[in-house]
This record gives C-alpha cells, sequence and structure tokens, in this order.
C-alpha cells in the first residue's frame, strides 16, 4: 500500500540491503522476501492457507540459529486464506512491471485460497480445539478471530482492484462501511483505502456507493482530531484513554494513517498536520519522554522484549523498532512506574505488554513516516 500510495518517492529510496542497486525498488524487494514464504504457507492441492507455522510452545530468549525446537503447520483457516488473497492480489499488481511472471503466479494463488474461502467460510481458527485434536498442545499465539468478514471483504477489495472482476464486487457492494481503524482482526479498511487509491481507474465503481466511503472516512479523521487541544501533547492518540491498548503505538501510526487519506481525499492541511503530530508522539512527545522507536532519540528502549536483543545483552538492541507503548493493562506483571494510561511504560525485557516488538506494529509506523516524508520531504 505504500508504494502503491508513493511510488516515485519509492522507485528512489535505496535502503542498504543486499539487493540494492538492481533496478527492482528496495521496499519491494525486501517485501518479496517475506512473499515467497507467503506462498509456502499455502496447501497446492486445494489453495487453504495454514494460520501459522509455530514451535509448540515459545522459544526461549535465544539468537535465530539457536532456536531448532520442532515447528507445526498448524490449521488452514478462512481468516488466513482471505488474508493471503489479498496481499497476494495486491502483490499481482504491483510487481507487474517487475516480475511479470511471479505476479501471474501471485493472481492464481490469490484466486485458489479465494475459492478455498469461499468453500470453507466458517473455519476459524480455535486453538483450544486444535489442541484437544492434536498432540502437542500448542501454546504459542493464537491470534483467534471469531469474524472473517472484515477478512472476506478486504480480499474481495484487492482482487476486484486488480481483476475488475464483478464476481469480487458483489461481495462489496452490501458490506459494512462503517469505519473501524486497521488493526491484527480488523482488516476492512485496507481494503477500501486500495479501492479509495484506485477509485480514477475503475469506472464500475457506483459514485454513490463511493461517496458515502468517503463520507465515513472524513467523519472518521474528524473525530480523531475531537478534543486535540485539549491534550498535554496535541496529538490523537492522547484524545481517548481507550486508544491505550496493548500495541498502543500501532493506534498512533494507523490513526495516523487514517488521517493522512483524509488529507488526500480533503486536502484539509488540518490532517497532516494531525497524522504529524501522532508521530512527533511516537518519536517522544509523550508523557514518558522515550521515542518509542530503538536506536532513535537521546531516550529510547535498550531492554525491548525482543529474543535477538535479550540474547545479545553485551549490545544495543537493532535500530529501527518500534515496541508497543504504554498500556495500562500491564498483562505481563513486571513493575510500572505508573498506573495512568499514557505513562503505562516499562523499558524492561520482561514487558511483552509495553515493550514488544511486533511486525504488526512496525508496518503501519513505516507507512506513516514514509509517508509523511514522501509528501512533504
Amino acid at each position: 500500500s505504500l508504494f502503491e500510495d508513493y511510488p516515485t518517492y519509492f522507485e528512489k529510496l535505496e535502503l542498504n540491503i543486499p539487493e540494492s542497486g538492481d533496478q527492482i525498488p528496495d521496499l519491494l524487494d525486501e517485501i518479496r522476501w517475506n512473499l515467497d514464504w507467503m506462498i509456502s504457507m499455502q496447501d497446492p492441492a486445494d489453495g487453504g492457507v495454514y494460520h501459522k507455522l509455530t514451535t509448540a510452545k515459545f522459544e526461549g530468549m535465544v539468537e535465530p540459529h539457536l532456536a531448532i525446537s520442532q515447528r507445526y503447520l498448524i490449521a488452514k483457516s478462512t481468516t488466513a486464506s482471505l488474508d493471503f488473497a489479498a496481499v497476494m492480489a495486491q502483490a499481482s499488481r504491483v510487481y507487474k512491471a517487475y516480475f511479470p511472471e511471479e505476479s501471474v503466479m501471485y493472481l492464481k494463488a490469490a484466486e485458489k485460497a479465494w475459492s478455498w474461502a469461499k468453500e470453507n467460510p466458517t473455519e476459524l481458527y480455535k486453538q483450544n480445539e486444535v489442541n484437544e485434536r492434536f498432540d502437542p498442545d500448542i501454546t504459542t499465539g493464537a491470534y483467534g478471530d471469531r469474524s472473517a468478514d472484515d477478512e472476506r471483504i478486504w480480499a474481495a477489495a484487492e482482487l476486484f482492484v486488480t481483476t475488475h472482476n464483478l464476481t469480487y464486487w458483489e461481495e462489496l457492494v452490501d458490506a459494512d462501511q462503517s469505519f473501524k481503524l486497521p488493526s491484527w482482526n480488523q482488516v476492512a479498511w485496507l481494503g477500501y483505502y486500495s479501492l479509495l487509491r484506485h477509485q480514477e481507474s475503475i469506472s464500475l465503481l457506483p459514485q454513490e456507493w463511493l461517496a458515502m466511503l468517503k463520507i465515513n472516512l472524513l467523519s472518521a479523521a474528524r473525530t480523531q482530531l475531537e478534543g486535540i487541544e485539549t491534550t498535554a501533547f496535541r496529538s490523537p492518540i492522547e484524545t481517548n484513554i481507550k486508544n491505550f491498548i496493548w500495541g498502543s503505538n500501532a493506534v498512533a501510526a494507523n490513526q495516523g494513517i487514517l488521517l493522512l487519506y483524509a488529507f488526500k481525499q480533503s486536502n484539509e492541511p488540518i490532517f497532516l498536520d494531525a497524522a504529524q503530530s501522532n508521530l512527533d508522539y511516537i518519536l517522544g512527545r509523550n508523557a514518558t519522554g522515550y521515542s518509542y522507536v530503538t536506536g532513535f532519540g537521546s531516550k529510547s528502549p535498550l531492554h525491548p522484549h525482543h529474543r535477538l536483543a535479550v540474547s545479545r545483552p553485551n549490545l544495543p538492541p537493532l535500530p529501527g523498532f518500534i515496541i508497543g507503548g504504554p498500556n495500562p493493562g500491564q498483562q505481563d506483571g513486571c513493575t510500572y512506574t505508573s498506573s495512568f494510561a499514557d505513562e503505562s511504560f516499562t523499558d524492561e525485557s520482561c514487558s511483552y505488554a509495553s515493550n514488544e516488538i511486533a511486525i504488526n506494529w512496525n508496518a503501519p509506523f513505516a507507512y506513516l513516516t514514509n509517508a509523511l516524508e514522501a509528501i512533504q520531504p
């Protein structure tokens, strides 16, 4: 999505990775590494996608080459298959100009996963039930999701944008358009963002339907601004205590993405300014004074809940990782100096509730930082 929104910026950006210097934008080279792995998670026989690859229990805090416990492919699921279909459909159009053969493969994989999900619409991952049927018991994070409705919207949207096949539009015409901030278990608006991004190239989109989508987007963005002037740090995340959940920094980043889409639809600077304010919050303009990104700022996390960091205690953590952020739930039992929502953070490796590193938090942060740089370098 970041590449599709700002292709010119990324065609020129070099990230100093092993592939730098080839004719492929570095961001796409890096994403392709993960796409190759995702393809391996699909059952080629029927198109279903496995929910996860995991050890039975969490590995210790060891370096990757010492993480040698047996791993298991667990349970094909409707949600995994639809998430996969969405990503591969988008990858198909993004990579078409660079890897045309892989582009075709991605689309075929997406369509096959979609078909499996249509045939198995209620195969939700339920770890306890899996453990009742198979040994050993799996105790790693379940990421259980009780509904595939949002995944179906995301997959249908990406497949529709890529193929213009009306079969996928039929899944969207009566779908719930109400705004829900994207998160790991709420992905519908990733699809709606794509439809807005490509609205001018899809003549099949009814204007009334599209107009309502824009209204919902702008209304949600304006809601993020309510009360911002009364907060101590003038940032949208501070306007509602409910924003301080496990992974609150991802809430801030995803709010920023919403505000950037509102800016693109309306050209109102207030949305751009608010997105910048949430980035400022993440980078240190907050109640703890921490830049929540390792290696950046005069005060940043030194002891994240991250296996590579903990396994190398004599080295600082690798730079560029965003940690979860303040979380008054404090589910990890570590020692916190404050119970105030926006101060409920501790820079200790035991704190998976506030100091963990996760890909689904780093992704929106990567979008927010780069998009702001692309818009106003």
